[in-house]
């Protein structure tokens, strides 16, 4: 079996990390993950006990600077872990859950030690959102997936999540630089992170992200719900089937090292067998 590492990083989120740490600790074991908190006034919360997890000075000023020092950070923490031993490095933010279909009855390690992998792998991404007048606010006491059954496939969340060596992220781990991407069969990446109306309202009042540029991008994300609402939800097998194939071969013109869909607005229903994964 192969050694795994995963990595994240993390300000003011104790709702997603709690649920990373959660999933990936059973997945990969407490002490093959490794958080760094953004900024000295962060604290670092009893569920964390187990992990690896440090607190760091506060990277950048604004959203897009942040971004590409954050990721360099990781890069460079990648690097080190593959120093000390590990085969593979998994790189996500705190709401992104890299998902083995359930009907392959495999663990994520154990399918990832079996895949061949030359510099990195990616999962294929779904963006979820809130079905407003069928699905309530999220709980945090009950598995997400068993709250949340519709999501976007986009390529936003198609990213070059897991590296094999030491190589660097481009920001938001949308990429490696320098290299093709390859999407696996059979894994996804969940995104969760603007699931829920009651949480994007409330993120707007976070003077630290508005003061950080983030009101744009939040207001950009909140299209998933209006999407997942608005839009008939389609067959999951047939629509991944496209999706894993035309972000394979499809590019855009600015990046060639990114995936496209012809702007496609392909909304799906997650099966139930995924239900109490996340």
């Amino acid at each position: 079996m192969k050694r795994i590492a995963a990595l994240t990083m993390v300000r003011n989120d104790d709702f997603f990390l709690r649920k990373w740490v959660e999933y990936y600790g059973a997945q990969l074991g407490k002490d093959n993950l490794y958080v760094w908190f953004d900024g000295l006034d962060q604290a670092i919360a009893p569920f964390c006990e187990g992990i690896h997890a440090e607190k760091v000075e506060k990277l950048g000023t604004n959203v897009v600077e942040h971004d590409k020092l954050r990721l360099r950070f990781l890069s460079d923490r990648a690097a080190e872990l593959f120093s000390n031993g590990y085969d593979l490095v998994i790189g996500t933010d705190a709401d992104e859950f890299i998902i083995v279909d359930p009907s392959l009855g495999k663990t994520l390690p154990e399918y990832l030690s079996a895949l061949e992998i030359k510099d990195s792998a990616s999962a294929l991404g779904l963006d979820f959102g809130q079905k407003l007048g069928e699905e309530p606010d999220i709980r945090e006491d009950i598995p997400f997936l068993q709250q949340r059954h519709y999501a976007q496939l986009g390529t936003r969340y198609t990213k070059a999540s897991i590296l094999a060596r030491p190589l660097t992220w481009g920001s938001g781990f949308h990429r490696v630089k320098g290299h093709n991407f390859h999407i696996a069969k059979d894994l996804y990446l969940f995104h969760f992170g603007y699931f829920d109306l009651g949480r994007i309202q409330n993120r707007f009042k976070d003077t630290d992200r508005l003061a950080q540029g983030w009101e744009k991008h939040m207001h950009k994300r909140s299209r998933t719900i209006r999407l997942v609402t608005d839009k008939k939800a389609l067959d999951f097998g047939r629509w991944t089937r496209f999706a894993r194939i035309c972000q394979t071969i499809v590019r855009p013109p600015y990046a060639w090292n990114k995936p496209a869909m012809f702007e496609a607005r392909i909304v799906v229903r997650i099966p139930e067998r995924f239900q109490n994964i996340v």
